[in-house]
């Protein structure tokens, strides 16, 4: 696992060198390629200035900020290195919150930290240690990708998880969905679907969580290099009918979904009185 970033992690006078890494495995996603359909030949893409048409290299390539109507300063790498921010090496916790202060909707990219050489590792589980006991988080800030981001740490099985957090500014209001005041829910079914949620109830471990359509991708395309047609069935999508029909339905369905399944002592057993009897 190769680092993205080397620095140290610091809360009041006491300092952990540590380096950071990628938490999201990307390479089981199917990926595609463009093609020109005639020979299958790979398509190019081409950095074209707009201005004069020229197709450019990298290094005719500068990054500028537009102020004012095609007017930019251009910044250059050594100007990026004149930012003398204390998170551009050091992630310093600015203080300890409890879990349920941070909506998930602040969540953005996770990452693993990890102690930089086998001195820091002592200081790296204590705070590891002090953050699983203590029940809070702590929160600082980082720069990455040429961006300060406010980086939220947990302990995380047996070493620490920095989660990457969006600024509450960026979040859009619920307010602003449409149909959203129209939105109340009948007393009577309320009760109903209570019901159903109890009776669906269960755990996220006993949940299938992985990527389906990746899986289904990945067979169509063993299919058609095998010269195999992927035959697939659709399901028909039901009846509409009326809501409280509807809920009643489904909590049956659960409940049902939920019986627990018979040994095959029971199920010989009842068998065998259904015949003496």
């Amino acid at each position: 696992m190769r680092a993205i970033w080397k620095g140290h992690i610091q809360f009041s006078l006491v300092t952990i060198p540590v380096k950071i890494y990628g938490a999201i495995e990307a390479s089981q996603k199917i990926s595609f390629n463009q093609l020109h359909a005639d020979d299958f030949g790979r398509v190019a893409y081409e950095k074209k200035c707009k201005k004069c048409g020229k197709v450019l290299k990298s290094g005719d390539i500068v990054k500028g900020h537009e102020v004012e109507p095609d007017t930019y300063v251009v910044v250059e790498s050594e100007d990026f290195e004149k930012l003398k921010m204390k998170s551009l090496r050091v992630i310093e916790i600015e203080g300890f919150v409890e879990k349920e202060e941070v909506h998930p909707s602040l969540f953005d990219t996770p990452y693993f930290a990890g102690p930089d050489g086998p001195v820091a590792a002592k200081t790296y589980a204590l705070l590891c240690e002090t953050l699983r006991e203590s029940g809070r988080l702590g929160v600082g800030r980082v720069v990455l990708r040429d961006r300060e981001s406010v980086m939220l740490l947990a302990p995380h099985e047996q070493g620490l998880m920095l989660y990457k957090l969006r600024y509450p500014e960026e979040l859009r209001s619920m307010a602003n969905v449409p149909e959203i005041d129209s939105a109340i829910a009948d007393t009577d079914q309320l009760k109903l679907a209570r019901t159903l949620v109890e009776t669906m109830a269960t755990s996220l471990d006993k949940l299938e969580l992985k990527d389906r359509y990746n899986d289904a991708l990945r067979e169509m395309i063993v299919a058609k290099a095998e010269g195999k047609e992927l035959v697939t069935s659709e399901e028909a999508p039901k009846e509409v009918v009326d809501i409280m029909t509807a809920l009643q339905a489904s909590i049956e369905e659960a409940k049902e979904n939920r019986m627990p399944m018979k040994k095959a002592g029971e199920e010989k057993e009842e068998e065998s009185k259904r015949k003496t009897g």
